[in-house]
């Protein structure tokens, strides 16, 4: 028995001695990612947590359609009836079979051009947003250029080849985090599958997702699938998880699910939506002049939160900008400065407010003033 206790003694010692020479796990490094190019972002921040090869400009093949579908939900109406031009008809490539002439709702064809990838649908939205698809590719590259995504151009609604059309993972990535915030793009991109029904002028047609994001990541919620012989297989992948919003971008990639599950993988182990700072904390009174009260109180309006790793929390930096003093009468609500908190690269802001309220003295007040001086010097004189 003594025996036995000693080697079961030794062995347990072998495994703790072997448990301590094992290397981390593979999640606490960063991934190995096949891509050519390689984005992962926090949506609302920009906040890259993940980058390699970030501003190669490479083509994007029907990733384009990201654009294409935000500029559609933003200045289109989805209750429009689209008499399907010449010029969408036949398209190479994946498209949902448009007949000239037929009428389709534009709703049905946004979801068409996401869904099925169609590319005949892209060429339809584009001529009835904007005339003409020369006229959508301006619209693309002024979006672009007001979203940040200043080394993209776009000549097509679809990502079909051309030398003069491409993008990179960062700029994919900005306008994937930009276009996650409209509600009913998120809505469009996170259907995996949709109907159409069969009328007078069209017929049925079945939709279905092939972005494998959506139902085989937790919290995948978009976002685009994309592939030509000349970009490879590309992917912006979409998840969300608590309140964090992520995007991995990945361009030329064989593995693109596998990779980009990998890096939503390192985001939401290593980072999460930290609050910095609460509403309603208290940022001192204000002086207010020529006030009953005197000064106001002031609070914070927003509650904070940045994406961060445990560690970086304290790291923070705080940015007051608040009036030294304030003029009566002044109302409960009002905005008396704002504050910046940032990390590195990221900032957040919130305005600060009064949360309490002065009035201005009036002449009543100064006739009571008065009033009572001149009570007080009589009944010193009595």
């Amino acid at each position: 028995m003594k025996r036995l206790g000693k080697i079961t003694g030794i062995l347990v010692a072998a495994f703790l001695v072997i448990g301590l020479a094992v290397p981390a796990r593979r999640a606490e490094a960063a991934p190995v990612v096949g891509a050519k190019a390689y984005v992962l972002m926090e949506a609302s921040t920009g906040r890259v947590l993940l980058e390699n090869n970030r501003d190669a400009k490479l083509p994007m093949a029907s990733t384009t359609k990201i654009m294409t579908c935000l500029l559609a939900v933003e200045n289109g109406n989805m209750d429009d009836i689209v008499t399907i031009p010449k010029e969408a008809v036949g398209q190479e490539g994946t498209s949902i079979y448009l007949r000239e002439g037929e009428k389709v709702a534009f709703s049905d064809l946004v979801y068409g051009l996401m869904l099925a990838s169609g590319n005949d649908a892209a060429v339809a939205i584009a001529i009835h947003l904007a005339g003409s698809v020369e006229a959508f590719a301006q619209m693309m590259n002024e979006k672009a250029r007001e979203i940040g995504a200043n080394n993209s151009n776009f000549v097509t609604p679809n990502g079909l080849p051309d030398d003069n059309h491409y993008t990179t993972a960062y700029d994919l990535a900005l306008i994937s985090s930009y276009a996650m915030q409209n509600e009913k793009f998120c809505e469009i991109v996170g259907t995996s599958k949709k109907d159409l029904a069969e009328d007078d002028d069209s017929p049925a047609r079945y939709l279905r997702s092939k972005n494998k994001i959506l139902y085989q990541y937790e919290g995948g919620n978009g976002i685009k699938t994309g592939y030509t012989k000349a970009a490879g297989k590309c992917l912006s992948a979409g998840a969300k998880r608590g309140n964090m919003q992520l995007v991995a971008v990945v361009l030329n990639d064989y593995d693109m699910f596998i990779d980009c599950m990998a890096l939503l993988d390192y985001g939401f182990e290593h980072y999460a939506m930290r609050q910095v700072a609460e509403a309603g904390q208290s940022y001192g009174d204000i002086p207010v002049e020529e006030s009953l009260e005197g000064s106001v109180q002031t609070a914070l309006c927003d509650n904070i939160y940045l994406p961060l790793t445990q560690e970086e929390v304290t790291m923070v930096e705080e940015k007051v900008n608040m009036s030294s003093s304030l003029a009566a009468p002044v109302q409960e609500g009002e905005v008396v400065g704002v504050v910046e908190f940032s990390f590195g690269d990221i900032k957040a802001k919130s305005n600060i407010i009064t949360i309490s309220s002065a009035q201005r003295k009036t002449y009543q007040f100064y006739l009571s003033q008065i009033l009572q001086r001149w009570l007080g010097l009589s009944e010193q004189a009595g």
